[in-house]
């Protein structure tokens, strides 16, 4: 079976008698469990699969990267009222390769969870977690009479525009998307010219991608930033935020599946992220490429963990 209910194990840290931590707030439940109780909840989603990451080439590992997520997130303090719910809801495992089979079953997962009016957080695993990830979130809404815009924001040193035509990789998804939606609303940031041939490049003019290259993507250059981010949120009805940790410098996160020390720093990530969170219009995140495998000190995992409890304070207060 590729989807696996929850486990406590996961969440563990310093004890209060006031909730003062994520482990003490986190309740753990499969999906078909959970109800919409009127109430504001987050979920927590595991993708644990590297196949796609191993097909592209890189380094294998990715697999273990939410539990790694989790035990650096349980630490952390929680600043939730008390009405929002915190929920583990399990992982997607992907079984004898099959890739393919365990992003529909992403897909599904996250379309229950947005019809429950659950917010969902993906933790990867490879990128090949987006193609899921975006069909959940595209089944929910056009379940409903409209067909609304859906905006990609992807915090990345790559396109992740390559070809399918030979398989599906975790450089792919977005390729993938592209060729299967009549709209496909794209915005990179962080782009790097030593990721990415010329011919990725001449992918993302054709899909009309818009992105910013690694070297304007630093806080010096926030204001301009936001004025991009400003006017591609203004197009789009609901935003999917994805971030691969593979696009920050290996000096911040060395447990990577495509380490380099040429990527950017944490700071702009997060004032990128106060911008786009203060639109109100997220519908779901996931962070790809954790691998533990590789990582120094938790700290790749620290990392992720705290933009994860950066995003939940900002959109949930």
């Amino acid at each position: 079976m590729a989807y696996q209910h929850p486990s406590k194990e996961n969440w563990s840290g310093r004890s209060s008698t006031d909730a003062l931590y994520l482990h003490e707030k986190v309740s753990c439940s499969p999906i078909p469990a959970l109800e919409d109780h009127g109430e504001r909840t987050i979920a927590v989603l595991g993708y644990a699969c590297d196949e796609g990451v191993d097909r592209n080439q890189g380094r294998i590992g990715a697999k273990d990267g939410p539990n790694a997520i989790r035990k650096q997130l349980a630490k952390m303090p929680n600043h939730l009222a008390e009405q929002i719910r915190f929920v583990d809801v399990g992982d997607v495992h992907c079984t004898d390769g099959a890739m393919e089979a365990a992003q529909k079953e992403l897909a599904e997962n996250v379309t229950q969870l947005l019809d429950k009016k659950i917010f969902p957080i993906v933790l990867g695993g490879g990128h090949d977690m987006a193609y899921g990830t975006y069909c959940g979130i595209k089944h929910h809404l056009t379940s409903k009479k409209s067909e609304p815009v859906i905006g990609i924001i992807n915090f990345d040193a790559h396109f992740d525009l390559r070809s399918n035509d030979a398989r599906n990789t975790s450089g792919t998804p977005f390729y993938q998307i592209a060729n299967e939606n009549d709209s496909f609303e794209y915005f990179c940031l962080g782009i790097r010219k030593d990721a990415n041939d010329k011919q990725l490049f001449q992918t993302a003019k054709e899909h009309n991608v818009r992105y910013i290259e690694k070297d304007s993507f630093s806080i010096l250059h926030s204001e301009a930033i936001n004025e991009e981010l400003e006017l591609f949120m203004q197009t789009v009805d609901h935003i999917y935020i994805t971030i691969d940790l593979d696009g920050f410098s290996s000096a911040y996160a060395p447990g990577v599946s495509a380490a380099s020390p040429m990527g950017f720093e944490p700071s702009v990530v997060t004032a990128c992220l106060r911008t786009i969170l203060s639109s109100k219009k997220v519908i779901a995140l996931d962070i790809a490429e954790m691998n533990p495998k590789y990582d120094r000190d938790h700290q790749t995992a620290k990392l992720a963990a705290s933009l994860i409890h950066y995003i939940v304070h900002s959109e949930f207060r």
